[in-house]
């Protein structure tokens, strides 16, 4: 799979908020979607919170955290840094020359600009792969995260883990909203695979699909990859819709039954077509 060419400059939005935050100016990004919709991001700021600030979701997600890690999406670092001071050896990548650089200023040690499809042979060894504040989205789609996962499954430790962070797109009341997931499924896209483009001042990305996805659609999506959902962590807020995934690599015995099955139908076929 090609790796996406990283944002220029002037389409980096999301890096220059990050950086003016980080310098101590006010900012908030705008997010707006192909069917209109536009809304501010709670802001920056929340790209550079510490450990105490954090959804306890999140919190208790840095429990499963194993081996070398992968921060996909790292943003300002605020998940790399804290793993790296608990001592975890850990690269974060962005595809956003400016928050990366907003990393290294925080003393992120290991970081490099790179995207999720960017992701390959050189970044074997890893025992978690993380994708915190909501970046299960960074798959893109259905078909596209097919593919990723089982890339992931090829360069990661036998027993590795993907944690990862999504929100069911369904829990809305706004009719708009809910016609342009219906609008998606008749296009042949997921429901929750959003059309978006994020702007700054006078910087604007380009527009990328977002993937927002139900559990249910997770576990088929992660069907057949190699890797298997072992638990789910919900919002603490009844009302909140964000959840962490934490997904692992099936085992063995696992593999085999699937393995012996379909080695088992073949022969029946093959049985049949004697006859």
């Amino acid at each position: 799979m090609k790796d996406e060419r990283v944002v220029n400059d002037d389409q980096d939005a999301y890096g220059h908020g990050i950086y003016d935050c980080f310098i101590g100016k006010g900012s908030f990004e705008l997010v707006e979607c192909e069917y209109g919709h536009l809304c501010v991001s709670n802001g920056p700021g929340e790209y550079l919170s510490g450990y105490e600030d954090w959804p306890l979701h999140q919190q208790k997600a840095m429990h499963y955290v194993k081996g070398r890690v992968l921060d996909i999406g790292c943003g300002a670092g605020r998940h790399a840094l804290y793993l790296q001071e608990k001592g975890f050896d850990v690269l974060g990548i962005d595809m956003s020359p400016l928050a990366v650089e907003v990393c290294k200023l925080r003393g992120l040690k290991k970081v490099k600009v790179m995207s999720i499809t960017g992701v390959g042979s050189e970044s074997e060894g890893f025992g978690t792969i993380l994708m915190l504040g909501n970046n299960f989205g960074l798959f893109g789609s259905f078909e596209r995260a097919k593919l990723l996962l089982k890339k992931f499954h090829r360069i990661t430790e036998n027993n590795a883990r993907i944690i990862t962070e999504s929100t069911d797109p369904y829990n809305s009341t706004d009719p708009s909203y809910l016609q342009y997931l219906g609008s998606n499924k008749k296009r042949g896209r997921m429901p929750g695979q959003l059309k978006v483009r994020v702007k700054y001042g006078s910087y604007v990305t380009p527009w990328f699909d977002y993937l927002f996805v139900s559990k249910a659609e997770m576990k088929e999506i992660v069907k057949s990859t190699g890797w298997e959902i072992k638990e789910f962590i919900d919002s603490e807020d009844p009302e909140d819709s964000v959840y962490v995934a934490v997904i692992e690599k099936e085992s063995e015995n696992e593999s085999e039954k699937e393995s012996g099955f379909i080695s088992r139908l073949a022969g029946m076929r093959k049985r049949n077509d004697c006859q």
